[in-house]
């Protein structure tokens, strides 16, 4: 049996192939617990098993170590979703190629763009156009080859069906509307039979197709929230636990480079935007430590003790467009892309960011602290990409509403402006 881990952030369409294969041939396969994408992910231990650092990753219960969704899912599936005959073998192959070719092009291109996972541009528009065009090409050649037919090979469900649904599950999410896949009468049959099938829905949960087509995001999201659903003060434990485990020991042998290794560490390294600022007394690696181990009723209170508001200074920023804001996933896309383009700010800066309200009713606003006195996204060209989609304030150190602020915030806790209540949220740090 193939059992295993498998490496992925929530709602991984790829990952999804695997996990529906695994429920098909019975197969034991855990998702990874802690897997924080961006992060997991780019660890010298984890890039070791997967070079690239790459998800879906799998790793089997016999040291067996995968990357690639389609190998992955292969792997995991049994006889009968493999083919019976060569050439039900055969055509399975075929569609996965066409799945990956065809299919996956197209709905990115579409897709991706709406959703914020990869950042607009002046043609973007003209992509989008493009990719609809070539989504109907896709769709008219499987809507052919369904006339006469359940599933795609066979007269039962395969790896080809697994494949190319996965690849077609954003579109029929995010994208096409009912009048768009109005012509494609078998594909909508043969897409709806499958999302239902108890392996499919133990994977999926329930399918909700596009109503409305989303539209085209106004700043990129990028990649897909680090944190998920997990509860902040879990967090917190974790990173406790992991932290006393983790501590090196003193008399271990420094571990050798390897080969990528050695080329980051030959790279020179680029300025500190906040180099020519004042340091201060405000230990802002000090109050990251107190605020990931302790309390907010600690951590808060020793905030304002070591603040120094002669180098720091603490800004409130919130998302211009909120009217633009669609599902609550989405949305916390932004916020996780925002952070990810500003890596190398984390140094002197520190941020809760939070979404209030539920799909289709939400605002994104935050707290931020950093040194100096100026707004920091304009000391690098590097961080100027999502900062003007949002309006900025400057706070006041000794004011009320202030500390007020920053308790709310960095807790977690209270409502936005229209009294809507808080979702969820993410830390900078």
């Amino acid at each position: 049996m193939a059992a295993g881990t498998l490496y992925t952030y929530p709602d991984n369409f790829r990952a999804a192939k695997a996990l529906i294969a695994a429920k098909y041939s019975k197969t034991e396969v855990k998702v990874a617990e802690n897997f924080v994408f961006g992060e997991t992910n780019k660890t010298k231990e984890f890039q070791r098993k997967f070079p690239g650092g790459k998800v879906p990753a799998f790793e089997g219960r016999q040291g067996q170590l995968l990357q690639d969704s389609n190998a992955i899912t292969f792997f995991l599936a049994d006889d009968q979703l493999k083919g019976k005959t060569d050439y039900d073998k055969a055509q399975i192959l075929q569609w996965i190629g066409f799945a990956e070719g065809e299919v996956l092009p197209a709905a990115c291109a579409w897709v991706f763009p709406i959703l914020g996972i990869i950042k607009g541009n002046p043609s973007t528009e003209e992509a989008i156009s493009r990719a609809k065009s070539d989504m109907k090409v896709t769709l008219n050649i499987l809507n052919n080859h369904l006339l006469t037919r359940t599933y795609l090979v066979s007269e039962r469900i395969s790896l080809a069906d697994i494949v190319v649904a996965c690849n077609l599950l954003n579109p029929y999410k995010y994208v096409l509307d009912p009048e768009y896949r109005k012509p494609y009468v078998n594909v909508n049959r043969w897409f709806n039979t499958l999302i239902n099938q108890p392996q499919f829905k133990a994977v999926l949960g329930d399918v909700t197709l596009c109503a409305k087509p989303a539209q085209l995001a106004t700043v990129p999201a990028a990649i897909p929230s680090k944190d998920g659903k997990k509860k902040k003060d879990e967090k917190k434990q974790e990173k406790k636990e992991k932290s006393k485990k983790e501590t090196p020991k003193k008399e271990e042998p420094e571990e050798e480079l390897d080969a990528a290794d050695e080329v980051l560490a030959a790279e020179p390294k680029s300025k500190d935007p906040f180099e020519s600022l004042p340091k201060g007394t405000f230990n802002m690696d000090e109050f990251k430590r107190v605020y990931s181990n302790e309390d907010e009723s600690k951590s808060i209170p020793f905030f304002w003790q070591k603040f120094d508001p002669e180098n720091y200074s603490i800004w409130y920023g919130e998302y211009k467009y909120p009217e633009e804001l669609t599902k609550v996933f989405m949305s916390c896309n932004l916020i996780t892309g925002m952070f990810q383009r500003l890596d190398k700010m984390r140094k002197q800066g520190f941020a809760s960011v939070c979404l209030f309200g539920e799909d289709n009713d939400s605002t994104i606003s935050g707290v931020w602290v950093w040194r100096g006195q100026d707004l920091a996204f304009t000391l690098s060209p590097d961080w100027q990409v999502d900062y003007e989609v949002y309006n900025w304030k400057k706070l006041d150190p000794a004011s009320d509403e202030t500390k007020k602020l920053v308790q709310e915030y960095f807790s977690w806790t209270g409502t936005d402006k229209m009294g809507r209540k808080f979702n969820q949220g993410k830390i900078f740090k």
